[in-house]
């Protein structure tokens, strides 16, 4: 019932920054006892886990990214973004939201995926 659609550029050129828009339909975003994450897939990591926010806005982020990464929230329009700054070809992935509860590391909801490549 949940749906999740990521939206943003295919293309970003090093050192700019990137930013990701997740739309959710079916359930809102401040919806307890909800996280919403960013995950991104690529050749080299595979599945990595980058941050979320929590139905109550709480953020939290992967240690390696933390220094350049942020995600913000829209719940007027039950969106939340992720911004990575300083980019390099080493960000070229699939990136993904997906849903989990606070509680439980498993998610049951998760956007098709959108393609980011980082070149000049």
């Amino acid at each position: 019932q949940v749906q999740l659609q990521e939206s943003g550029p295919g293309l970003v050129k090093p050192s700019q920054t990137l930013s990701l828009t997740c739309t959710v339909s079916g359930g809102s975003i401040t919806t307890n006892p909800y996280y919403w994450s960013w995950i991104r897939q690529s050749p080299g990591l595979g599945l990595e886990w980058m941050g979320g926010i929590t139905y109550s806005g709480s953020t939290a982020y992967s240690p390696s990214l933390k220094s350049r990464t942020s995600i913000s929230r829209d719940a007027s329009k039950n969106q939340f973004t992720l911004h990575v700054s300083s980019v390099t070809p080493e960000d070229t992935a699939i990136y993904y939201c997906a849903r989990a509860a606070v509680s439980r590391d498993e998610y049951d909801y998760w956007g098709q995926g959108t393609q980011v490549t980082v070149s000049s």
